[in-house]
């Protein structure tokens, strides 16, 4: 019998994961468009895994063309209750150096134009997002990684906490941006985790970002400016410890879903079950069904 189901999204340079078991590829139709890839599907023990690359398969989609609402979608159609979301970043702190590993718990949100809600056309929901990071996760990925780290002698710093700037990009920021960021206490920033981690959060998913640092921004005066050869370089190397991470993780999965996110929706919807389209019922059925029950 399974005990969870935990979703993988890849970012840049993490396009599959090794060592599945009863791999299949599965494409979903989902009511907001296809996702980023076909979902790849496979067992580590008796844990469903299943792995979607954001940026597809090639790499040919940029942040801000991402079908966020399709993927998270996707995943909830496949049963996951747990989001392992592994994301490239630039690093804002000094101690937060090219190749470590942050495990944040907050983000500020700057992207621009991106669908970002399940909601609307007739269902009105608004979820809690004060703790984005489900703490139950990230606990437990953070004790993996640090254990993992050290028994394979890496020099490889993982750091508990911060916050994830999401820009819009697909352009670096500018000197000037990013200074202003760091006033505001942003500790990474990278273009993707919104409104990934929202639509998690309102399909009930819990969500954790381990956050690969590949650089530091801009701000750094003396280091070299960001250049996408560097980036790539260190993304190499950060991506075969993030899939070490990945095939450890399933074991320590607990066996019931219990999380801030596990009952989202439980106050959040406002709207009447009565007065809620019947159409808009049916596209939401994987989200809302179990609040539509009488």
């Amino acid at each position: 019998m399974t005990k969870a189901v935990l979703g993988v999204i890849g970012g840049s340079g993490i396009y599959d994961l090794p060592n599945l078991e009863n791999l299949r590829e599965v494409s979903v139709e989902t009511p907001f468009g296809e996702p980023s890839s076909p979902l790849m599907v496979g067992q580590i023990g008796d844990v469903t895994l299943v792995f979607l690359a954001r940026h597809g398969a090639k790499h040919t989609i940029l942040p801000h063309e991402i079908n966020y609402r399709a993927n998270i979608y996707a995943l909830k159609s496949q049963g996951v209750q747990w989001i392992l979301s592994l994301s490239a970043v630039g690093s804002m702190r000094e101690h937060i150096r090219p190749g470590d590993i942050v495990i944040v718990d907050q983000f500020i949100d700057r992207s621009q134009g991106r669908a970002g809600t399940f909601f609307g056309e007739g269902i009105a929901a608004h979820v809690s997002m004060a703790d984005p990071i489900s703490p139950v996760l990230s606990d437990i990925v953070f004790r993996l990684a640090q254990e993992r780290a050290g028994a394979s002698k890496r020099d490889l710093r993982i750091h508990k906490g911060g916050t994830y700037l999401v820009m819009n990009g697909p352009q670096f920021s500018t000197r000037a941006e990013s200074h202003m960021y760091r006033t505001w206490g942003v500790d990474v920033i990278g273009m993707t985790n919104m409104p990934e981690a929202k639509l998690a959060r309102e399909a009930e998913m819990s969500y954790c970002t381990v956050a690969l640092s590949t650089d530091y921004d801009c701000w750094h005066e003396d280091e070299e400016d960001v250049s996408v050869e560097a980036v790539l370089a260190v993304v190499r190397k950060n991506a075969e410890f993030a899939r070490e991470i990945v095939s450890h993780l399933p074991a320590l999965l607990p066996d019931a879903h219990t999380c801030i996110a596990a009952n989202a929706l439980q106050y959040a919807i406002m709207t009447s079950p009565d007065a809620i389209p019947e159409e808009t019922g049916k596209r939401l059925g994987p989200i809302i069904e179990k609040y539509l029950r009488t």
